[in-house]
């Protein structure tokens, strides 16, 4: 996977190291650049746990599992793929009951 798209995961990893320095000013860009990276990820999953789904779908599960955790050692911080920042500006005003 990681060879296959070697170009792709070169820029992502530059990408997801300044997003690990400074999350709050990189979510957006790090959710464009994050959902390329995230449907080559599920597309290699998908190859991976459908030739055992038909003989062996018990393990499929954690064949998955597996999977996810080798790619969450290369990349931590790839579960941050779209989490929606908070917008400057709003808040909840507090209310008072009477």
């Amino acid at each position: 996977m990681l060879a296959e798209n070697k170009g792709e995961f070169t820029e992502f990893r530059k990408l997801h190291d300044r997003y690990a320095m400074d999350e709050d000013n990189l979510q957006e860009e790090f959710n464009i650049g994050g959902k390329k990276i995230q449907a080559i990820i599920r597309e290699y999953e998908d190859r991976l746990c459908k030739n055992t789904e038909k003989t062996y779908s018990m393990f499929t599960g954690n064949l998955s599992e597996k999977f996810w955790s080798e790619v969450r050692a290369e990349f931590p911080m790839i579960d941050h793929i779209g989490i929606i920042g908070s917008k400057p500006g709003f808040t909840l005003r507090k209310i008072t009951l009477k």
